[in-house]
């Protein structure tokens, strides 16, 4: 049974909520087994799950070796750049994790104009991006185990 690591910043908590709740449908439906970990807000994502990409294997079943990773947050446009710093910061740093460490990440760290469109995004009922963003981690942790790629 696959392991994955979800990685919440509850900075709005009710979209945060919504977006929790399309994550473990899905991991739920598939029977993977997951962990969620708290950060204070989308900055701190990347790093919270490369510490969890370099947590040491087989240390006892609180530190099971996690097979993909799923990042939820919101970020809604205020009136200066910061807004843009961290919506590109922490895509560019998932990113880069993927590719550097062949981690099957699905991103769900919504970048809105308000907050009615992030409810409209994370609400299981509506757009559902928790889900979208969990069945991705999934599928490429699939690919993964398929091409036999080992950490």
């Amino acid at each position: 049974m696959p392991h994955f690591m979800i990685v919440t910043s509850p900075y709005y908590e009710d979209v945060s909520n919504f977006l929790l709740e399309g994550v473990k449908s899905f991991f739920d439906e598939k029977r993977a087994s997951y962990e969620v970990i708290e950060v204070p807000g989308a900055l701190e994502i990347p790093l919270a799950i490369k510490l969890g990409i370099a947590r040491p294997r087989n240390k006892g079943a609180s530190a099971r070796h996690f097979d993909g990773y799923v990042a939820l947050g919101c970020v809604i446009r205020g009136e200066t750049s910061h807004y843009d710093i961290v919506c590109n910061e922490s895509a560019r740093g998932l990113s880069q994790m993927a590719i550097d460490y062949n981690a099957p990440i699905g991103n769900a760290i919504l970048t809105c104009e308000n907050k009615d469109q992030a409810i409209v995004r994370a609400d299981p009922k509506q757009k559902n991006k928790g889900y979208d963003a969990a069945k991705a981690a999934y599928i490429m942790f699939e690919m993964k185990r398929d091409f036999h790629i080992t950490d």
